[in-house]
């Protein structure tokens, strides 16, 4: 009977591959999910089922990470490092990133108990509610983010910044117009006006 070669290791059958390599290496002082694959497995219904449970996991862990970087924090400060934990999440594990910004039907029995999404609007809303914004302003502001942010990383992940300048300097800048624009955020009076004006032409 042949032993193992030295130094040579043999694969576990029946292991499922886990969404993100960095996470399947447990690379020290990475995060939270160390059974990730066993929590998403566990009660899995078919493939439908499998990516809403992805989704809501990786929505958990972006919130956590986001909810750890803005803690205590307001105005500027919070708005760099909400963005700033956003960008470094999907860049870290551009897999389950890409699952929380799909549209997937997910079992509204799992998305009730899921306390992610819940969180992320929370933190959100609680954000920007210190640059004065109430509705509907804030549901603008919270889509003019989320639009930066994505298409920011989105961009990023396809190699879509080839120019010479630093893709962080521009990051950077976005940052500070964000913030320069929702402190100075147009009212939605004005919206009123211009669409009264539209109806008189």
């Amino acid at each position: 009977m042949r032993g193992r070669r030295p130094g040579r290791t043999h694969p576990r059958r029946g292991c499922t591959g886990r969404p993100d390599r960095a996470h399947r290496r447990g690379r020290p002082g990475e995060d939270p999910a160390r059974n990730l694959t066993a929590r998403i497995f566990a009660h899995v219904r078919g493939l439908d089922d499998l990516r809403g449970r992805i989704a809501l996991l990786a929505a958990d862990e972006k919130t956590i990470r986001i909810a750890e970087a803005t803690a205590g924090r307001s105005g500027k400060d919070a708005l760099i490092a909400y963005a700033d934990a956003w960008r470094d999440y999907a860049r870290r594990y551009p897999g389950r990133y890409t699952a929380t910004q799909t549209p997937i039907e997910i079992d509204p029995a799992l998305a009730a108990d899921a306390p992610g999404p819940r969180r992320a609007v929370d933190l959100t809303y609680g954000m920007l509610r210190a640059y004065g914004l109430a509705e509907p302003d804030l549901t603008d502001a919270v889509r003019l983010l989320r639009s930066t942010f994505h298409g920011f990383v989105a961009l990023e992940a396809a190699g879509g910044f080839a120019h010479r300048r630093p893709a962080q300097a521009s990051w950077n800048r976005a940052l500070d117009a964000l913030h320069t624009l929702l402190e100075h955020w147009p009212s939605s009076e004005d919206d009123e006006e211009r669409e009264k004006e539209a109806g008189k032409a």
